[in-house]
């Protein structure tokens, strides 16, 4: 593999560098193949979740088009071509493809990620890994160091782009950041009543002080993406289903807990184990985490970048996780009915035994 090459992919999806991430890949490919008379060709490739990006594949899909248009648009305003697809000075052509990829797979880490991209590029020639600066394709889980060391594993050529990172500096505030701060309002303001379960005039304004701040330090971190109305109101009223079935699979697991310890033998088999589950963004993450938790008899005891690390105390228990009951619901909240269709992580071969150091000997 030489140094350079004109070949390049570029892993695409929405951020505030992708506009000079494609910049910079076209141009390059430009320079390279006029130094070396490489055929000059970049790729912006797409790695999708279909079955976990979104309730609505059509909208997913959507969106997934007009990120790739976008790439195509760019690289010929780059490139200066004219409306006949022509280039308008004496420059080297550059061939712009666009591709989606891991449609059939289910894309969990890192390595996963990388699987399919490397994939990609060897099927097609493809010397050179250009990654965004801020590309994250696991979704809200910043993942680009570690899938720059995994593609860096191969013999393709991995950089990052080298540009300057947005910082937004708007004098008002955006609509997107609008939204966000009125829906942390919302929920903080609301939440606060609730506990104080009085309606009278010094809660009503305490509690408006405290949203106020709460919204004014995290309301930006919070969300990643704006919150739709539509899929804000659709989750809630999943979650409220969800609630009643949480309680349910809590009580259970005190009637099983509780006949562990009334048994003469105290029949426990504690294990440790990962489970790669098959959700992302940070809040499903932490609502399937707590949720574990608040179930008797298991406890998530760390959660990773692509999976959680669960102390179960029993041999049911783990079945249970292993069929992916409480995943599979926490899924129908945030990604609908179409979600179920994944299948569990022990159909998935997901889950694996973590080992445990031995304790150490009294001296």
């Amino acid at each position: 593999m030489s140094e350079t090459s004109a070949r390049i992919l570029v892993p695409v999806g929405e951020s505030s560098t992708f506009r000079n991430t494609a910049a910079y890949a076209t141009r390059e490919a430009r320079r390279v193949a006029s130094e070396t008379g490489e055929e000059a060709t970049v790729h912006f490739v797409y790695p999708v979740r279909w079955q976990l990006v979104d309730e609505l594949e059509r909208s997913a899909s959507e969106e997934v088009a007009d990120i790739l248009d976008r790439a195509r648009v760019w690289a010929a305003e780059d490139l200066d071509y004219d409306d006949d697809g022509e280039i308008d000075d004496d420059g080297v052509p550059v061939s712009i493809e666009t591709a989606v990829v891991g449609e059939d797979r289910y894309l969990f880490s890192p390595s996963d990620f990388a699987d399919v991209l490397l994939e990609y590029a060897r099927d097609r020639d493809l010397g050179r890994i250009i990654v965004d600066p801020e590309y994250q394709p696991g979704g809200s889980a910043p993942m680009l160091q570690p899938l720059e060391l995994e593609l860096s594993r191969s013999d393709r050529i991995v950089e990052e782009a080298p540009v300057d990172r947005v910082v937004e500096r708007g004098r008002f505030p955006s609509r997107s950041n609008l939204s966000k701060a009125l829906v942390m309002f919302g929920a903080s303001f609301s939440f606060y009543l609730l506990l104080a379960g009085v309606l009278d005039t010094f809660n009503l304004l305490t509690g408006a002080v405290s949203a106020g701040i709460v919204t004014t330090v995290f309301s930006r971190i919070t969300f990643r993406e704006t919150p739709k109305a539509g899929r804000l109101l659709r989750r809630t009223g999943r979650f409220i289903l969800y609630v009643p079935y949480l309680l349910w699979e809590i009580l259970k697991a005190n009637i099983e807990v509780a006949y562990i310890i009334l048994h003469p033998s105290l029949p426990i088999d504690p294990k440790i184990q990962r489970y790669r589950a098959a959700i992302w963004d940070d809040l499903s993450v932490t609502t399937l985490a707590n949720s574990i938790t608040l179930t008797p008899g298991t406890l998530t005891v760390d959660v990773d970048r692509d999976s959680l690390v669960i102390h179960s105390l029993t041999g049911s228990a783990r079945d249970g996780l292993a069929d992916g009951t409480l995943e599979r619901a926490v899924r129908f909240i945030y990604y609908g009915r179409a979600a179920a269709r994944i299948p569990s992580p022990r159909e998935r071969g997901t889950v694996e035994d973590e080992s445990v150091p031995p304790t150490p000997e009294e001296p």
